[in-house]
């Protein structure tokens, strides 16, 4: 993993290119690993529920349909509590508020191992996403504190790839624990998996309040020269800037409700891929957990890459639109095809695979139309707009999909859906979003 910061930053009157590469440098190695792990945790614990289901499921009496509610509630606690954590945020500090959120989803994470009917689990999910609440967004805020304009869209990939590498491991590891920790402290091998994943969260919680730093006039680890550094150039983008709109203007921009919607269908496809995917495989025939693991691990290897080589074509082209529609459509049509592919397993295991990385590749690719679609003003409210739309889809694609296992047994007819769910978002995206739109704003 690269922090180069040569390309984007130039010498000034005040200050050498060599000497602002290497305060930038620092505050990279100090914060970057330290939020990119607790990223991977955050996504971890979200997906431990998809293959605790595989077992907890006879246990509590949970059917496809209370598991979609539970999967789906999980996003109306986060959407609600959203906005208000980082307007907290803003008046206690970022460490206070990452400490608060951590701490408080681990212990929700490893309550959720005693739970004993679907309504609990259901609760315990709603609960997972109040605590959860303003992680993300506050993270992406408190990186304007540290990083210019010039690094910001880098440092952000770095950040986001965290739920890539996550998604890569947490399919073995939970394989792993389920496998061999059931029994103990006489757990349940489900109720294991919660109680161990929920606990690093807590304890990153604990770490942060030491290594974390409000803003850089907070860090002892920076000189008063270094501070300054980081301060003049964060003052420059500052005076750049125009004023930030009021949430009531960004309201009546319609640009936000159409990019909103094309991440609501996108974000019904990802989301789905993640909560469903150990069902999925379980549906080709495959039972060994490990194993189930193991293949839910593909579309996420695939996805690291997808995000990489997209985000680098997209930018040598200078072209946002095609590549995130062609994307979006290739996933979809992947999820078409996974019911006439049931009777072959490699090539239904290769299908999810592929839809499923372009799915969430697609999220990636996404963030990079809104900064280029809405003015400077207009754009931290209207990304937190935009977030929230989209986040709706964490609830209703859960519910549907559920609903459709529990009415027809079977989860191809619910990924036909998504798929064509996928298919109105390319549409909306193309007709939608002109290109340019997209052209005019980049140059200026």
């Amino acid at each position: 993993m690269s922090y180069a910061v040569e390309p984007s930053l130039t010498a000034t009157a005040e200050y050498s290119a060599s000497a602002t590469k290497a305060v930038y440098r620092k505050v990279i190695w100090r914060l970057i690993p330290f939020l990119f792990l607790a990223y991977a945790i955050n996504t971890i614990d979200r997906l431990n529920i998809s293959f605790a289901k595989l077992r907890m499921a006879e246990d509590i009496a949970l059917t496809d349909a209370a598991y979609g509610i539970g999967a789906g509630i999980f996003y109306l606690g986060y959407i609600l509590f959203e906005i208000p954590s980082n307007m907290y945020m803003q008046r206690a500090g970022a460490r206070a508020t990452m400490t608060r959120i951590m701490v408080l989803w681990g212990m929700v994470t490893v309550a959720t191992a005693f739970v004993t009917t679907s309504n609990q689990l259901i609760v315990a999910r709603f609960l997972l996403g109040v605590a959860e609440a303003g992680f993300f967004p506050g993270v992406i805020l408190y990186l304007t504190y540290w990083f210019p304009p010039a690094l910001r869209a880098r440092i952000t990939a770095v950040f986001l790839m965290a739920a890539m590498i996550s998604g890569i491991v947490s399919g073995p590891l939970a394989g792993w624990i389920m496998t061999h920790m059931h029994g103990w402290m006489g757990l349940r091998d489900w109720q294991v998996l919660f109680v161990l994943e929920g606990i690093p969260a807590m304890l990153m919680g604990v770490i942060g309040w030491f290594w974390l730093a409000d803003r850089p006039n907070d860090a002892k680890w920076l000189s008063r020269e270094e501070k300054q550094l980081i301060n003049d150039g964060l003052a420059k983008d500052t005076q750049a800037g125009k004023p930030h709109m009021r949430l009531v203007e960004i309201l009546r921009i319609p640009q936000v409700y159409i990019a909103g919607l094309v991440f609501f269908c996108i974000y019904s496809g990802s989301n789905t891929v993640s909560y469903w995917m150990p069902t999925l495989i379980r549906g080709f025939g495959v039972e060994d957990l490990k194993t189930i693991g193991m293949l839910a691990s593909l579309p996420y290897i695939c996805a690291l890459a997808g995000m990489y080589l997209l985000a680098r074509s997209s930018d040598k082209h200078l072209e946002r639109r095609w590549h995130l529609a062609v994307t979006i459509l290739v996933s979809a049509m992947c999820f078409f095809l996974l019911g006439p592919a049931q009777s072959n397993l490699v090539l239904s295991v290769a299908l999810m695979s592929i839809g499923a990385a372009c799915a969430l590749s697609a999220v990636a690719l996404f963030w990079s139309i809104p900064p280029a679609l809405l003015s400077p003003a207009a754009a931290a409210a209207g990304i937190a707009v935009i977030s929230c739309i989209g986040g709706f889809a964490g609830v209703v694609s859960q519910i549907v999909v559920g609903a459709i296992k529990t009415a027809t047994g079977s989860l191809y007819m619910a990924f036909d859906v998504i798929g064509a769910v996928l298919v109105i978002g390319a549409l909306i995206l193309l007709i939608g979003i002109p290109a340019k739109a997209l052209k005019e704003r980049s140059h200026h």
